[in-house]
């Protein structure tokens, strides 16, 4: 057993769990101009993105296509979080099966001959995170919703 999610991780979902308190249903449909996504729809890419990643924590394999939990049916801010709350634990004991020596030497195939050990599977998967919070970003601003000074000293 690792402390890896506990001290790591969690830490770090925060600021998804942070923003959306600051969101409404009617916020969720919310889509910039062109071709992206709305606001749920983001959430819902994030919440892919941690399965894929929970998925090779638990398989040593990065499987873009796979997806632990199914999105919730109709997008709501709870449901989000109820969703987004079962990814953790679901993440949370993919990580849980390692010994502190097997984070840095259980190989995880992330495709086309690069592999990793679980510490910079996660590290990658930190990135993609930040890389969400970016995007989220705009559209918060775009909404004009003040994250507040744990959204800025965290992202920026």
């Amino acid at each position: 057993m690792n402390t890896l999610f506990a001290e790591e991780i969690r830490p770090h979902h925060f600021m998804r769990d942070l923003a959306l308190g600051l969101l409404s249903e009617e916020d969720l449909a919310y889509r910039l101009p062109g071709r992206n996504p709305s606001l749920g729809e983001l959430f819902v890419e994030m919440g892919e993105v941690q399965g894929a990643y929970t998925h090779s924590f638990a398989t040593g394999r990065l499987d873009w296509g796979h997806r632990v939990l199914a999105p919730p049916a109709t997008l709501t801010v709870d449901g989000l979080r109820a969703w987004f709350a079962d990814h953790d634990v679901a993440m949370e004991t993919a990580l849980g099966h390692f010994t502190e020596e097997e984070l840095q030497a259980a190989p995880i195939d992330r495709g086309g001959g690069f592999v990793v050990s679980p510490f910079p599977q996660h590290e990658i998967y930190r990135e993609a995170v930040y890389i969400f919070y970016g995007k989220l970003s705009v559209y918060l601003r775009a909404l004009e919703r003040d994250a507040g000074p744990a959204w800025e000293a965290w992202v920026g």
